[in-house]
C-alpha cells in the first residue's frame, strides 16, 4: 500500500486524529527530509566521484588521501579529491548536474590550491577524522566504513558520519553521528545519531522478495527519522524491492516511500488503528 492509500485510509478514521500536533509533526519531518536529501547529494557525488576520479587519475591514485563533495551551483555537485602531506593540494574534481548521469560529468585532473569554501570544509572534515580516531564515542565494525561529510546547511557547519557497508545485499542504519562547529570551524558539540547498528539485508529469503523494513528510535534518537535514515535510504533502496521503511518511535512513526522518496507522519495512535483496521479486514 502506497502513501497516499494509506493517508486516505487514515483520514476516513476520523478527522479529529489529524491535530495541530499531528500538523507540526509533518512540518518538522519535511525539514528533516530536506536535509537528509542534501546529505544524499553530497553522497552521490561522492559515491561516482570515485568511481570516476580511479578510472580517470591514473598514477594519482596513490596520492590520495582524501575526498568530499559540494554544491557548486545550485544544480550541480562537486567531489574534489585531495592529496597527503601537512598542506595537501587538490588533486582532481569530478562535476555532476543534477541527474547524476556520468556521461555528463565533467573530470579535472590536475593541482591547484584548495578554494576558500574547500578549505573550511577540510579543516572540519579532517577535525572529524581526529575526534573519531581518538574518542570512544565513535564504533568501528567489521566489513564496514565510516563516511564523513562535511557541509555548510542553512549556515551551519557540519560534519556528519555515516558508517556504510563494505559487502553489497546490505544496508546499514545507526552508527551514525554529527558534529558541529563554529564558525571558525572550532568544534561546539559531538553527538551519536542512533546509539545502535542495524545492519538489513535486502536480499530475498526462502525465494522471496522483501518489500520493506523498519527500525525503532529510542527518545535519545528522537521522534522522527533522522536525516541520516533519509540519505541512506535514498543511497540503498533503489537496489531494493522496498515500497516503504518504517522508522518507529514511542510518539510517532515515520512512513518512507521508497519508490517516490517521499514522507509522511502518524501518530502511534493513529497508526495503530490503521494497522488494526487492516488485522481485522
Amino acid at each position: 500500500m502506497r502513501l497516499i492509500k494509506l493517508l486516505f485510509l487514515f483520514l476516513l478514521l476520523g478527522p479529529s486524529l489529524l491535530s495541530h500536533g499531528q500538523s507540526k509533526a509533518q512540518k518538522k519531518v519535511i525539514s528533516i527530509v530536506e536535509e537528509g536529501e542534501y546529505l544524499y547529494r553530497l553522497e552521490m557525488a561522492s559515491w561516482h566521484g570515485t568511481d570516476l576520479f580511479l578510472e580517470h587519475c591514473g598514477d594519482k591514485r596513490n596520492d590520495i588521501q582524501g575526498y568530499f563533495s559540494y554544491p557548486a551551483t545550485s544544480d550541480s555537485t562537486r567531489c574534489v579529491f585531495f592529496g597527503k602531506g601537512d598542506i595537501p593540494k587538490i588533486i582532481g574534481n569530478i562535476t555532476f548536474d543534477k541527474t547524476f548521469n556520468l556521461n555528463s560529468a565533467t573530470i579535472n585532473i590536475g593541482e591547484r590550491g584548495f578554494t576558500e569554501e574547500e578549505n573550511s570544509l577540510y579543516i572540519i572534515r579532517q577535525k572529524a577524522l581526529a575526534e573519531a580516531q581518538t574518542d570512544t564515542l565513535f564504533k568501528y565494525y567489521k566489513k564496514t566504513n565510516l563516511n564523513f561529510i562535511p557541509l555548510v546547511y542553512k549556515g551551519e557547519k557540519k560534519v556528519y558520519i555515516l558508517t556504510g557497508p563494505i559487502e553489497t545485499g546490505v544496508v546499514i542504519f545507526g552508527n551514525d553521528y554529527l558534529l558541529t562547529f563554529d564558525k571558525k570551524n572550532n568544534l561546539r558539540k559531538k553527538k551519536s545519531i542512533h546509539n545502535n547498528i542495524i545492519f538489513t539485508s535486502y536480499e530475498a529469503e526462502d525465494g522471496k522478495e522483501l518489500v520493506g523494513g523498519m527500525h525503532s528510535h529510542l527518545p535519545t534518537t528522537g521522534d522522527f527519522i533522522t536525516p541520516t535514515d533519509v540519505c541512506t535510504l535514498m543511497l540503498y533502496s533503489k537496489y531494493t524491492n522496498w515500497e516503504q521503511y518504517y522508522v518507529i518511535s514511542e510518539n510517532y512513526v515515520t512512513i518512507w516511500d521508497c519508490k517516490d522518496n517521499e514522507a509522511a507522519v502518524l501518530t502511534r495512535e493513529a497508526f495503530n488503528k490503521i494497522s488494526n483496521k487492516n488485522k481485522s479486514n
